[in-house]
C-alpha cells in the first residue's frame, strides 16, 4: 500500500501535508516513538524544500529493503489513500488469503 501512498505522493506532492499534519497531531498525543515521528517530520520537511528529498521519500515508500520496511513502519500518511485508492490493494488482497 505504501507504493499507492507514494504514487499519489508524486502526483501530488501536497499531501505530505497531510502526514505532516498526523505527525504534529501524534506528537502533541505524546505517541510512542516520538524520535521516529520527528525523523519523519524531518523527511516530509525536505521533501517539501528539494526535488531529492521528494525523491529519498518516495524511494522509501516504494523500496522493497528491510531498511525500507523498517521506515515505512512510521511513515505517517494515513488519510493519503482514499477507500476508491485502496479498493484494488484491499482486493488483491483478500484475492491473495
Amino acid at each position: 500500500m505504501s507504493r499507492l501512498i507514494a504514487d499519489k505522493i508524486e502526483r501530488d506532492p501536497a499531501l505530505l501535508d497531510i502526514g505532516l499534519a498526523n505527525i504534529s497531531r501524534w506528537i502533541a498525543n505524546n505517541i510512542d516513538q516520538q524520535h521516529k515521528l520527528a525523523e519523519w517530520r524531518e523527511r516530509i520537511d525536505k521533501a517539501q524544500q528539494s526535488p531529492e528529498g521528494l525523491a529519498e521519500v518516495l524511494t522509501l515508500l516504494r523500496e522493497d529493503s528491510e531498511r525500507a520496511e523498517y521506515v515505512r513502519e512510521f511513515a505517517r500518511f494515513a488519510g493519503v489513500l482514499t477507500t476508491m485508492d485502496r479498493r484494488p490493494f484491499i482486493l488483491q488482497c483478500s484475492y491473495a488469503h
